[in-house]
């Protein structure tokens, strides 16, 4: 077999710069974890400064700011040695209440490490694995990177996308949030509808309760959470029912649907979110698609396989979704709003 060099070397090229954020990727959690983005975005710093303001070494601080500056993540001036982050960096690596939280995502990719022994097992056998399995660094993870993008756009843009939800919202309504996870989202809708009561249902109990911590010192009294999966919840008469990036990972994604259509009031709204995909795989070649199979394939397949469910995964594409909605029975179903990372569904009775 002939190899063309030019091939070969852009090959190479892009498999380095991989490798290169792949051995970076605990870097950024140590970034975070020691609070040096957040130093640094106060003002550029040399290597020693920045180790006296955040009481770490100066030998191992100049090594990561070599690789930071390398990898574009902080910016270097020659002529006065110094670090910084620009106001974009920031925003992304400094600012764990803002629209994009980067070094959360990195805790999700940790925990794919924690798990390897179970994914090779998985790949082997077609065995599955619990979300409650995972290392806790995964449900902390993926509350912050969702929260990010929930902050965003969820109150401004999502449900006002949905048809008269917001004013049932304002008036005082009764919602639900299945999957809730640490209650991110129960929590902000809470906080900007004060007259409407939020319930956060999960399966997973130690996520339960940190959502009720966080509610709580968010002042959000009318966010409440309960211990239910997707299809145990006793409650009724919903006006709305949310579905934030989760219904994927469900081992009964139509059970869980129809539960919601049951539980919805006959004018009720169902909102579902999910990751961004198109309906082929070759829609979904691109740098979002790359990130969701990865996730995909070591977290979200190995929940439903777990409980013998049909593995929609993270890349399941609006047609396999209106599939899963229609059988359980909605007659409704539209694509409300899309942003790079997530579409947006309306499903009604």
């Amino acid at each position: 077999m002939s190899i063309n060099e030019e091939r070969l070397n852009q090959f190479l090229g892009h498999a380095v710069g991989d490798l290169g954020a792949a051995i970076s990727a605990t870097l950024m959690l140590v970034g975070d974890q020691l609070g040096l983005y957040r130093a640094l975005a106060t003002s550029p710093m040399s290597a020693a400064e920045l180790a006296t303001r955040t009481g770490t070494n100066e030998r191992y601080i100049r090594e990561w700011l070599g690789n930071q500056a390398a990898g574009g993540y902080v910016d270097y001036d020659r002529d006065s040695d110094t670090y910084s982050l620009s106001a974009e960096q920031a925003l992304c690596l400094a600012d764990p209440g803002g629209p994009v939280d980067l070094p959360g995502a990195y805790s999700i990719v940790e925990a794919t490490f924690h798990a390897l022994e179970r994914t090779k097992e998985n790949f082997r056998t077609g065995k599955g694995m619990e979300w409650g399995e995972h290392h806790a660094c995964l449900f902390h993870g993926t509350e912050r990177f969702f929260r990010a993008g929930y902050n965003a756009h969820l109150i401004m843009e999502w449900l006002p996308a949905l048809d008269g939800v917001v004013d049932k919202l304002r008036a005082g309504a009764k919602a639900a949030d299945v999957g809730c996870g640490h209650g991110a989202s129960t929590t902000l809708m809470a906080q900007a509808f004060p007259e409407s009561t939020f319930i956060g249902y999960d399966y997973h109990a130690p996520s339960i309760e940190v959502a009720r911590e966080r509610a709580r010192k968010a002042g959000a009294g009318n966010a409440k959470f309960e211990t239910a999966d997707a299809t145990g919840y006793a409650d009724k008469d919903f006006d709305l029912i949310c579905f934030f990036d989760c219904l994927h990972d469900m081992g009964d994604p139509v059970g869980a649907a129809r539960h919601a259509l049951q539980a919805l009031k006959s004018d009720g709204s169902c909102m579902l979110v999910e990751p961004f995909a198109g309906d082929s795989v070759a829609e979904n070649l691109n740098p979002v698609g790359r990130v969701y199979y990865g996730a995909s394939s070591q977290i979200c397949v190995p929940v439903s396989l777990a409980r013998n469910g049909p593995a929609l995964g993270a890349q399941a594409g609006e047609a396999r979704l209106r599939q899963v909605m229609t059988d359980a029975g909605f007659t409704r179903f539209r694509r409300a709003t899309q942003t790079p990372f997530n579409l947006v569904f309306e499903a009604r009775p």
